[in-house]
């Protein structure tokens, strides 16, 4: 099962890497219905002036569009960063089955980190969490994203 979930995280990385390109925070989310994707996205918050441009919320959108429902009950949703409060809460709403991440978010994570929306037994759906996989492959571009941000604020 690793390398099906290593699979599916590098496309994953694949759309950090695109946010990357474009100096979006380098999180990136593709949804799988079995071995198919069926949403993918990346960080667009900057570019479309949007706080709801997250990887997972464009990702968790075309996922629905492609099976023109808003329930992905039978879905994955890889993600390179843990979701934060407003992705845990789209994921619950669309039915997600799993959530894959590599890195835990320390600030804003809301899959067992800081909160654990994901598994909160008070919520009328659960999903199952697997964390850390291609985890230092995730940390290293943020890590490098947020050191390059650093640098331009200081000179």
């Amino acid at each position: 099962m690793i390398l099906n979930y290593s699979i599916g995280m590098k496309l994953a990385l694949e759309q950090a890497k695109l946010a990357q390109q474009r100096n979006e925070v380098p999180v990136g989310a593709v949804v799988m219905l079995g071995n198919e994707v069926i949403g993918k996205g990346y960080n667009s918050v900057l570019s479309l002036k949007d706080p709801t441009a997250h990887a997972e919320m464009i990702a968790i959108t075309a996922a629905a569009q492609y099976l023109k429902s808003e329930f992905l009950e039978n879905c994955i949703l890889y993600t390179t960063l843990e979701p934060c409060p407003m992705c845990a809460g789209a994921i619950l709403l669309a039915r997600i089955h799993k959530v894959v991440f590599a890195t835990m978010d320390s600030k804003f994570g809301a899959g067992g980190s800081i909160y654990n929306i994901l598994q909160d037994g008070k919520l009328n759906h659960k999903v199952e969490v697997i964390q850390g996989i291609e985890e230092l492959a995730s940390k290293q571009l943020l890590q490098t994203f947020f050191q390059k941000l650093r640098m331009k604020k200081q000179s």
